[in-house]
């Protein structure tokens, strides 16, 4: 059979698909028996499946952000159009399915993003610095091919955190050619662990997608995760206490705010640099985003994550 995206489905055909699960919950029927009723995604749309069949640990084993190959029936109910469910197992490596289909993906490899953001870190002249730097990611660089930058808003995409570092680092080496009094050392080792620490402040799947926040990421967040480990990796190798201290205060500091979780200011450069290179590369990421789901000459939804504004989208190039 050919497998089908959810947009080319039509009533009373027998079809096979790959699909994500957007949420799962077990029900019971009107004659008292249990069910599975699934909501399936893919990048063209979304459909309601159920399950009439339920074995033993079919609940715990097809859960929400979990790739499924389905074998089933499509039906209309209330004018909608429904999967019923006859097989399914989840995804294999083997079955070599593009999860571009299904989950949006950072532009670029993910091995090849970390091998770049380590050509900056191989080349720092401080020894504290490099050597604090390539454990932590070194550390962290199973989930780093994986994890997005947040659960919603900017870079929430796979590998969207490597993605987010390699654009702030490159930015970064940039403004670095204008304001040739900056330490690039001390620079680009805060924009890499400004946000390493949310691999531990959320749950993420191997498709990118955020399920929960860990209880340590609730009760203490990335930030504060970030400074401990820092702490804990300099001590481990007897870094310079002031400058653990200094990248140290600029993960304190990126967020700038105390509402956002920022006790302190940047209180010297290159912090102050982190804090404006992160501003910007999420705002430049959720505007091309949003501009590329706007019509020309029209202007977006309300963006939540730019205080509510509406982006226009010109109406032709120029």
């Amino acid at each position: 059979m050919e497998y089908k995206k959810i947009s080319e489905l039509e009533n009373n055909e027998r079809i096979d698909g790959f699909y994500l699960v957007k949420s799962v919950e077990l029900k019971t029927s009107s004659n008292n028996k249990k069910y599975l009723d699934f909501t399936l995604g893919d990048k063209t749309g979304e459909i309601n499946a159920k399950l009439w069949e339920v074995a033993d640990g079919d609940e715990q084993r097809y859960m929400s952000n979990v790739l499924i190959k389905v074998r089933g029936t499509v039906s209309s109910w209330q004018n909608s159009l429904q999967l019923k469910i006859e097989k399914l197992r989840e995804a294999l490596p083997s079955d070599e399915v593009d999860i571009e289909d299904f989950v949006p993906v950072a532009p670029l490899e993910p091995v090849f993003m970390y091998k770049e953001i380590f050509k900056y870190v191989d080349n720092m002249k401080n020894e504290d610095i490099k050597s604090i730097i390539s454990i932590i990611l070194e550390e962290k660089k199973d989930k780093l091919m994986h994890y997005p930058a947040a659960k919603k808003n900017h870079h929430a995409i796979k590998a969207g955190l490597l993605y987010h570092v390699l654009t702030m680092i490159r930015a970064g080496e940039k403004l670095c050619e204008i304001y040739n009094f900056l330490n690039r050392d001390l620079l680009f080792g805060g924009i890499i662990l400004h946000d390493l620490s949310k691999l531990e402040e959320m749950e993420a799947s191997t498709l990118g997608i955020v399920s929960e926040y860990t209880v340590e990421g609730q009760l203490l967040g990335h930030i504060t995760q970030g400074i401990k480990k820092v702490e804990l990796v300099a001590e481990s190798i007897g870094a310079d206490k002031e400058i653990t201290m200094m990248l140290q205060h600029m993960i304190l500091s990126h967020h700038y705010e105390p509402e956002y979780g920022s006790p302190v200011k940047p209180m010297f450069p290159e912090a102050e640099l982190l804090h404006h290179l992160d501003i910007i590369d999420a705002r430049m990421y959720d505007m091309k985003r949003v501009t590329s789901e706007t019509e020309n000459g029209a202007f977006s939804e309300k963006i939540f994550s730019l205080e509510g504004r509406r982006i226009y989208k010109p109406s032709k190039e120029f």
